[in-house]
């Protein structure tokens, strides 16, 4: 088993409150995932489960127990670091043993579980080596090997990939994906990159301000936002946010608000429409507009629009087959009002 639950907890240093109640529970064996801009909560929240930072109030559940009190290492959660943490002196197979050295597990049984961590890991001919011998992503292997190790019931992991290059990242998301299929152990992921979290959480909590925000699989969190807080957290490019037309607004504003549905929602103070489901055409029916960026990126283009009187540029992402789009272009846009969202005046989605 490995359910974690957290009943309104908070946190707070001296007078700042820093966690303002979190209700939110990780079943056994799923992946998930803590996301949020830097400073939102979410890594004190995992050091709280860790038993890493004390619960000013609400109480903690691991496996139904009462685990405010318990000291770290009675808890069965097995944390990874950003930093990997390997002693320099050591080799990979003492690092990856270390903990169960220290809890006096006899050296046949440490050996027996190191090695069967390695083999999950694929880095048994590593076992040999120093940490300076590794590069960046086989020293978060290892980092991962010492957890493994313990057998805990739940892993917590705290923005390990954030010092991987972009490509080792990727690599990484895959093999983390594979290694949560193979043990099925619950796994509780931080992270700012709404990419990972997408990629891999089988529920994503949306952290902003010491609160979540969302909690809920990604593409529900990507196609059925609360507020517009998520909404623009989640997605990348970011939802284009189009604002009601004040009076005097121009008439491309007007007519883009009124294409896109605006005017039947009578409270919607935005409208909300992702840029893959902005359409763009050289000659087709829709709103005047003016590309004013094509940025091409091989298999698609994220092509940057002006309307007359909106403030912000819209984004939309178009096909490679469309890689014809340059900037100075008039174009026409237009969308289909089944993925339109729309916000009220306190940015909560109607």
């Amino acid at each position: 088993m490995g359910t974690v639950t957290l009943r309104g907890i908070r946190k707070s240093y001296e007078k700042l409150e820093v966690i303002r109640g979190i209700d939110i529970e990780a079943q056994d064996g799923e992946f998930l995932v803590f996301v949020g801009p830097s400073g939102c909560g979410k890594s004190t929240t995992l050091r709280m489960i860790a038993g890493l930072e004390s619960i000013s109030t609400g109480d903690l559940l691991i496996d139904g127990v009462r685990a405010n009190d318990l000291r770290p290492s009675d808890r069965g959660a097995a944390m990874v670091f950003q930093s990997y943490a390997l002693y320099p002196h050591m080799t990979v197979e003492e690092n990856m043993g270390f903990a169960l050295k220290m809890a006096g597990v006899p050296k046949a049984q440490r050996t027996q579980q190191v090695h069967q961590a390695a083999e999950t890991l694929r880095m048994s001919e590593l076992l040999g080596r120093y940490p300076k011998e590794l590069s960046g992503g086989q020293r978060q292997r290892v980092a991962i090997g010492r957890a493994i190790v313990r057998k805990p019931k739940v892993f917590l992991f705290d923005e390990p990939l954030s010092n991987l290059d972009a490509a080792l990242r990727v690599d990484m998301r895959v093999e983390l994906a594979r290694l949560h299929k193979e043990l099925g152990t619950t796994m509780i992921y931080v992270t700012h990159d709404q990419v990972e979290a997408m990629t891999l959480g089988n529920r994503i909590a949306v952290f902003n301000q010491g609160k979540i925000e969302q909690v809920g699989a990604p593409l529900e969190l990507y196609n059925r936002p609360v507020n517009t807080f998520v909404a623009t957290f989640i997605g990348a490019p970011k939802i284009n946010l189009i604002p009601r037309p004040a009076d005097g607004a121009s008439a491309a504003h007007m007519a883009l608000w009124v294409a896109l549905g605006g005017a039947d929602l009578g409270q919607a103070q935005h409208i909300g429409v992702r840029p893959e489901h902005l359409h763009v055409s050289a000659d087709g029916a829709g709103v005047s507009a003016t590309i004013a960026l094509a940025e091409h990126l091989g298999d698609a283009s994220i092509l940057h629009v002006r309307i007359e009187g909106v403030a912000e540029l819209l984004k939309a992402k178009v096909s490679a087959e469309h890689s014809h789009f340059q900037g100075g272009q008039t174009v026409a846009i237009s969308t289909d009002r089944t993925w339109v969202l729309a916000f009220d005046a306190k940015g909560q989605r109607v």
